[in-house]
């Protein structure tokens, strides 16, 4: 496996200075993120940030991410111009050398959290998902980290209203048109796609989700049959679901060689769909991240692999779940786990 980090660019107070001191990191996960959603990305932008990188002693394994836009999930005649820049960009991505492309196909909200501040027992302050304030929540008025913030209140209204006519099969269907599109471009340009899952995995705001669980991603890999048509298998993302076995998904997609990347952090169930983010110790939530960690390395999965969302430890203030301190812990775990793993291997040789 890869250790990744991400990097939000030269405005993330997590400098690459910082993350270059944790140990056994190589790779970034980044994206030039000043572009609007629906333009291509210069391949000058691209090689800029590529040199920024590496300037630091480490590289780009993973642009997180892509934007899809909303015309591209909702299936509106102007989707084919919104798609022939995603594909320009794939090539300027290829051209630029960069392996792995995460992106989501969820309408209109990226993640979404009732809490980005909620305080543990330990006085960490974590990311939560209570069910029924999140029940309780009006979508046209919120904002939060995530979310796409380009649009104002008209435009939200107009697109939730959008949004009544399409349900789940319907997106299914946009998805696959999207798929069918952008593939063999990133097939060419030696650029493998990593689907992102939904966050939390089921029906937010009445909203359609469908990368929810195996039998979804069964269903998406079908859409292209190709190992660059591939998952970025997010074990917290599927975990939020009490009916997913994260571990069994992984081991799925592993085997069937359609993991390109790996998001890896534990929550804590609590309850109905309810979940509080977690440090990364299988102790601490509801993952066994040592079988996470042992499913990889059997699966022979070589890519990257970041500590997804941290606590705020240690008085540490910024981005809501991408803080320096609890996500370096993570990754030494992670880092600490593949090591026992594979000795543990092969002293059974």
């Amino acid at each position: 496996m890869e250790m990744s980090f991400r990097w939000y660019g030269h405005e993330d107070p997590v400098t690459l200075k910082n993350i270059r001191q944790i140990p056994g990191m190589k790779g970034i996960v980044t994206a030039v993120y000043d572009i609007p959603v629906g333009q291509s990305w210069p391949l000058e932008r691209i090689e800029k940030l590529k040199a920024d990188v590496e300037a630091e002693g480490m590289y780009i394994s993973v642009i997180e991410s892509v934007p899809v836009h909303e015309s591209i999930k909702l299936g509106r005649p102007d989707r084919d111009q919104y798609i022939e820049a995603y594909k320009e960009t794939l090539r300027n991505l290829g051209k630029a050398g960069i392996p792995v492309v995460c992106y989501n196909f969820m309408p209109i909200f990226d993640w979404t959290r009732s809490n980005l501040a909620y305080e543990l027992p330990d006085g960490s302050n974590a990311l939560i998902f209570d069910e029924e304030e999140v029940n309780k929540m009006d979508p046209r008025t919120l904002s939060l980290p995530g979310w796409d913030e380009s649009y104002n209140a008209e435009e939200m209204n107009a697109l939730m209203d959008e949004y009544k006519e399409v349900d789940e099969e319907k997106l299914w269907e946009n998805l696959e048109y999207f798929i069918k599109a952008i593939m063999p471009t990133a097939e060419a340009a030696g650029v493998k796609m990593a689907i992102h899952p939904d966050d939390p995995p089921y029906s937010i705001f009445g909203l359609p989700r469908i990368i929810t669980g195996g039998e979804a991603l069964n269903r998406f890999i079908k859409l292209y049959d190709s190992e660059y048509n591939g998952v970025t298998l997010c074990v917290g993302s599927f975990a939020s679901d009490p009916k997913n076995d994260a571990v069994a998904i992984l081991k799925d997609m592993l085997a069937k060689k359609r993991v390109n990347f790996v998001h890896a952090r534990n929550v804590k169930l609590v309850g109905g769909r309810s979940f509080e983010e977690s440090a990364h110790l299988s102790e601490m939530g509801s993952i066994d991240m040592y079988e996470v960690v042992k499913a990889c390395v059997e699966g022979g999965f070589e890519g990257a692999i970041r500590p997804d969302h941290g606590r705020m430890i240690w008085g540490e203030t910024g981005k809501p779940g991408y803080g320096l301190y609890d996500r370096a812990l993570g990754a030494t775990y992670l880092n600490g786990l593949e090591e026992a793993v594979k000795k543990n291997l092969k002293s059974q040789q």
